[in-house]
């Protein structure tokens, strides 16, 4: 969508509910003088957000270089009143001063990088002690409060922790003027908003640089805004289904085993997503009738996802709308060659839905003898540990 001037902008946000910010479409040096800020770089996998982040460390190593006129104008800011305050015991942070903090999802990303490094598609930067991988942001709070010094704080991919995060940032930003700025995704690979993180992050951003990339897509050279993902059975490529789990710890290497996910961008064109009206007309009612304790019908199209796929419903949605149309996409169909489908659905209506007990889930796994060990790590992506 083309975006006219920013009162259309505004205006969209608005339309989302989200607050009017100020969209920036340029990269600057870095403004350390500015306080109190929550920036959210924004953009699909491959847009360069991290790097982003690795410009800003760059940068801050020559703004120390400065002298203390420049710490004047970088320390110190009382927010309350609105200027610089060298007595004040809240305000010794300096701005220049960066802490890299990563999720600890996030460790087997780079295998190949240091462990103090700030890794990115292209290269690195050493970070030395101000560098760490925490859980959620309680781990962020402690290293904010053991670091008093730190100004200015880079969370890499802030959607995957706790919504608490958000308000974190925000009181620590207006109390001490800390910025923050979280290079993260806002957009699954369904091309929704990620999660509720996700959603708070824009509410209480101040500033969002959105980024883009080329279309990966080898016959495309067209701005991408969306992160695909999809599989590799046998070299084809089987786009993601719909309800494939929302998260699935793995690094960035391209991977030819087909229960693990590889992750390109894509413009809307080469964006395949099959299986979301499956979902909504089949898969998730299956599931509330499970919840209401009918689960023979959700059993039934588990067991021929499983062994006779040709027979499930899915199977025959698929056909109806990626050959049996005049504008289908046929490339939709090779989402049917991944394993473990069956699985999948599983994890979507007990992990992310919250459809079915535990108990209907061991029943399901136990009767339909399903792969116990992919389900397994899949749920602990997804933060509802089983023992199956």
């Amino acid at each position: 969508m083309a975006v006219n001037s920013e009162r259309e902008t505004a205006g969209f946000l608005k339309s989302l509910g989200f607050p009017a910010l100020e969209v920036h479409e340029a990269f600057q040096h870095f403004n350390f003088r500015a306080a109190g800020r929550r920036i959210l770089v924004i953009g699909p996998m491959g847009s360069g957000k991290t790097e982003y982040s690795a410009r800003l460390w760059r940068d801050g190593e020559v703004a120390r270089k400065k002298g203390p006129r420049v710490a004047a104008e970088t320390t110190n800011w009382d927010t309350q009143k609105n200027l610089f305050n060298s007595e004040s015991g809240q305000g010794d942070a300096d701005r220049r001063h960066i802490f890299f903090v990563r999720s600890r999802l996030d460790i087997g990303r780079f295998p190949d990088y240091p462990t103090d490094a700030l890794a990115y598609r292209g290269g690195f930067e050493r970070c030395g002690d101000r560098i760490a991988f925490v859980q959620d942001s309680f781990g962020l709070e402690t290293l904010i409060k053991t670091h008093p010094e730190i100004g200015t704080w880079i969370v890499d991919e802030a959607a995957f922790y706790d919504e608490r995060i958000a308000y974190l940032m925000k009181n620590e930003s207006e109390q001490r003027g800390l910025v923050f700025v979280c290079p993260t995704l806002i957009l699954n690979f369904r091309r929704e908003i990620f999660n509720a993180t996700a959603r708070l992050l824009v509410e209480h951003a101040t500033d969002v640089y959105p980024l883009t990339a080329y279309c990966e897509h080898p016959d495309c050279l067209e701005d991408s805004f969306y992160t695909y993902r999809y599989y590799k059975v046998d070299d084809k490529e089987c786009p993601a289904l719909y309800f494939d789990p929302l998260i699935i710890v793995g690094g960035d290497r391209e991977k030819n085993d087909p229960r693990e996910p590889n992750y390109c961008t894509r413009c809307d064109k080469h964006h395949f997503l099959p299986g979301k009206e499956y979902t909504y007309f089949i898969l998730k009612p299956l599931g509330e009738a499970a919840a209401r304790g009918d689960i023979s019908a959700l059993e039934q199209e588990l067991f021929t996802m499983n062994y006779d796929i040709e027979k499930s419903e899915l199977y025959k949605n698929f056909v109806q709308r990626y050959i049996h149309q005049e504008s289908a996409k046929i490339e939709n169909m090779n989402a049917l060659l991944v394993p473990c489908i069956a699985e999948r659905a599983l994890c979507y209506l007990y992990a992310e839905q919250n459809l079915l007990s535990l108990d209907q889930l061991l029943l399901l796994v136990n009767k339909l003898k399903l792969d116990r060990d992919y389900l397994s790590q899949r749920l602990m992506d997804n933060r509802r540990p089983v023992k199956l």
